[in-house]
């Protein structure tokens, strides 16, 4: 078992205090003393709130003004989404999303309302959250449940929690490179996939670290291996899938902050260079990777090539995959 350090408590006492943001000297008030909305098209709650408090203190205290959260789930995390791209490029709107709505949902549904090549001024990642395969304990490996896959194809099986989804598209990448068939069983949430690998209904999924760590403790599930660059820092044992014969697998699951394109760049600028310097604070990092996140301040160049690179490997990804726009 890859026990975690953090203590549950501490766990969730990161996840519901405010994260620390260090008092910097403000700038004239950000921008012209007009309260700014920072979408969330998700629901209320969890890691984007966690994500949402720490981009809103950060960018108060190093630029003025005021910060507000305006929650818009719906439509996939479009709804809110095409909004901030139709918005003015004022500095009054942006957005918190993920590489998901910026880089995969454009490809499975047929009209997300926004264009990613060129509705949104990049500002600058946030950090990423850690995926990592897990199975049934009856697998003991990740090399093992391969070798299954060899011998009896199309009978192992994963879960998701949805048709294009970054598990979808993860999963199949590693059957890919792995030359195996599997079954996909997608379901409607991560809760209800961890439950049935939990079981045996069904062999593995591909999951963020937050809803699999209690089944993971709880010896009801093994992580397998981790899909990111490097290990993760609060589970130094448990190797990447790269490490394990697939190098350079890696499942983005990054975040970052966006506004409607034609943002002047003296604002952008500035924001670039705010959300840089919250997320750069080593205390700050310590708090979100209890949460299973990595603080990933790549500044908005970095954004931009980031975005870039997804959309032309998601794309050929769906393309293989066979998946049909909704």
């Amino acid at each position: 078992m890859n026990r975690i350090a953090t203590p549950r408590r501490a766990v969730l006492a990161a996840g519901l205090a405010p994260l620390f943001v260090p008092r910097v000297a403000r700038a004239q008030a950000y921008p012209g003393g007009r309260p700014v909305s920072l979408v969330i098209p998700y629901a209320a709650g969890g890691i984007p709130d966690v994500f949402g408090n720490a981009i809103n203190q950060g960018l108060q205290e190093r630029l003025g003004g005021t910060f507000v959260m305006d929650h818009k789930p719906g439509a996939s995390t479009t709804l809110g989404t095409r909004q901030v791209a139709r918005a003015r490029p004022d500095g009054t709107t942006l957005v918190f999303a993920g590489n998901g709505t910026f880089t995969i949902t454009p490809f499975v549904l047929r009209n997300a309302g926004y264009d990613s090549t060129k509705d949104f001024t990049w500002l600058g990642m946030t950090g990423s959250a850690v995926y990592l395969f897990v199975a049934h304990p009856r697998w003991a490996s990740l090399e093992a449940l391969v070798a299954a896959a060899k011998r009896r194809p199309g009978e192992i099986s994963y879960a998701t929690w949805g048709v294009g989804s970054s598990a979808h598209l993860g999963t199949f990448d590693l059957a890919r490179r792995a030359g195996i068939e599997l079954i996909h069983v997608p379901y409607n949430g991560t809760a209800a996939a961890l439950t049935d690998v939990s079981t045996g209904r069904v062999d593995f999924m591909l999951s963020t670290l937050a809803p699999a760590r209690p089944h993971i403790e709880a010896n009801r599930v093994r992580a397998l291996g981790i899909a990111t660059a490097q290990r993760f820092r609060p589970l130094p044992d448990l190797p990447t899938v790269a490490e394990q014969g697939y190098p350079d697998y890696v499942v983005p699951n990054w975040t970052g902050v966006a506004a409607p394109a034609g943002l002047p760049d003296a604002i952008a600028g500035a924001l670039d260079a705010a959300i840089a310097a919250t997320f750069s604070d080593e205390r700050l990092l310590q708090r979100l990777e209890p949460l299973g996140i990595s603080a990933w301040p790549t500044g908005a160049r970095a954004m931009r090539e980031q975005v870039a690179k997804d959309l032309a490997e998601n794309a050929d990804l769906v393309r293989r995959a066979g998946i049909t726009v909704e």
